[in-house]
């Protein structure tokens, strides 16, 4: 074979391999997803149970035959909500991104799960493992009167909260840490040793009642990590703990030692962030 045809045959064997690529092989496509946990078992597909993950692969199947299992960024517990959770899926047909985010959400109704974004990514992207940080959001409202608008978005409690002792609290838990007093005898994850980015308090006065959010960020978590966080920092305010008392509890590395876990429903996860934006075109 002459120089020129070795040439060209070697374009059309490149040309081939990036048609198989991006043309046979199915594509993948990661869509950022809104839902209000309080139906659901939790994001993870659980026999018998209603979940996130179950309801958006049986709206793909209405668009294509499955099975079909996506990733997710965090897998939600039974009762938490969130406002940017990340999701990929493969599918045999190249879809315009918001015909499928559109059909997606035609099929999915009447739940409570909306894509709010979809976009075509690489085959190497990976919702959960190219992410590289979970930021989630803790409503917990404080008022005695019941809450009408926000319930089964907040956790309530009837008495006043200390925000500063609070704070001061939170900040023992910032930076790399075991946590093992913090993480749930169900975790399954191989380490308690973490790194916190950020816990902070906000204090929030509005029409229905005075609010505290929380702030979390961190590269991952552990299972209950950040409603552990949240119940303990409650004890705080309430005056029932002091700040020092949570520094006691992370040193003692023992789950006993840490305060009431607070309820789902007031846990949003808010944003994952990656390398990327996946969705910024």
């Amino acid at each position: 074979m002459d120089p020129l045809t070795s040439i060209m045959a070697g374009r059309i064997a490149l040309s081939s391999k990036k048609f198989l690529r991006y043309g046979a092989r199915m594509p993948r496509y990661a869509l950022k997803i809104e839902y209000h946990g309080q139906p659901f078992s939790g994001w993870q597909r659980q026999d018998g149970h209603a979940s996130v993950q179950q309801s958006i692969e049986e709206a793909l199947a209405r668009l294509e035959p499955g099975p079909h299992r996506i990733a997710a960024a965090g897998r939600t517990d039974a009762g938490v909500h969130a406002l940017g959770q990340v999701a990929h899926c493969d599918l045999k047909k190249n879809w315009n991104s918001f015909r499928l985010s559109e059909a997606l959400n035609f099929h999915l109704k009447p739940l409570p799960i909306a894509i709010t974004n979809c976009s075509m990514v690489s085959d190497e992207w990976h919702a959960r493992f190219s992410a590289l940080e979970r930021y989630y959001i803790f409503r917990l409202l404080s008022r005695r009167a019941p809450a009408t608008h926000d319930k089964g978005l907040v956790w309530q409690v009837s008495h006043d909260l200390d925000l500063e002792a609070m704070q001061q609290g939170a900040q023992h838990l910032l930076g790399n840490h075991d946590f093992t007093t913090f993480r749930s005898s169900m975790c399954q994850a191989e380490s308690p040793i973490k790194t916190l980015d950020l816990l902070d308090i906000e204090k929030i006065t509005g029409w229905s009642g005075v609010e505290f959010r929380f702030h979390v960020k961190a590269r991952s978590f552990l299972h209950n990590q950040v409603r552990s966080f949240v119940g303990t920092l409650e004890r705080v305010g309430a005056g029932h703990w002091d700040a020092g008392d949570v520094k006691d509890a992370l040193e003692a590395k023992d789950r006993s030692r840490c305060g009431p876990v607070c309820p789902p429903q007031g846990l949003y996860l808010n944003q994952v962030r990656y390398e990327q934006d996946p969705f910024e075109n």
